[in-house]
């Protein structure tokens, strides 16, 4: 067993490097890929669209994408999705978005409404544990 901590170049660096994007657990026949909480920020770390739930989901699952693809993984992987939402009213937004990256095989979940998130105008944040095999 092997555990490695990863920040891709496929997505911009941890705000003040203090944590890893990516948690990997390699094992016979695969890997765990447990993500860090994405936010809908650009490559500067500024939220984009505040305030806007579809918006900010479409980034954060860009990132999520091209952190899963960095470490050989796609969607079809994602076995968990966490849900942080600033207002569940926002849910039918953020289910709008999130349904197209899953369009068969929904993975379990969790979601639930959070006070505030670290940045202002943040709406959401989304982490994914997922599980790749490797040949």
């Amino acid at each position: 067993m092997t555990v490695t901590l990863d920040n891709p170049a496929t997505v911009a660096a941890p705000f003040g490097d203090r944590f890893a994007h990516v948690a990997r657990l390699d094992l016979p026949g695969g890997a765990l890929l447990v993500l860090s909480g994405q936010v809908g920020v650009d490559d500067d770390g500024a939220v984009v669209a505040p305030g806007d739930v579809r918006a900010q989901s479409e980034r954060i699952f860009e990132l999520i994408g091209g952190l899963l693809t960095a470490h050989g993984a796609t969607f079809a992987d994602v076995m968990h999705v966490r849900t942080f939402m600033t207002d569940l009213g926002d849910l039918a937004g953020y289910a709008a978005v999130r349904n197209r990256y899953f369009p068969h095989a929904k993975p379990a979940s969790t979601t639930v409404e959070v006070g505030r998130l670290f940045l202002a105008g943040a709406v959401l944040e989304v982490e994914v544990t997922a599980a790749v095999t490797t040949g």
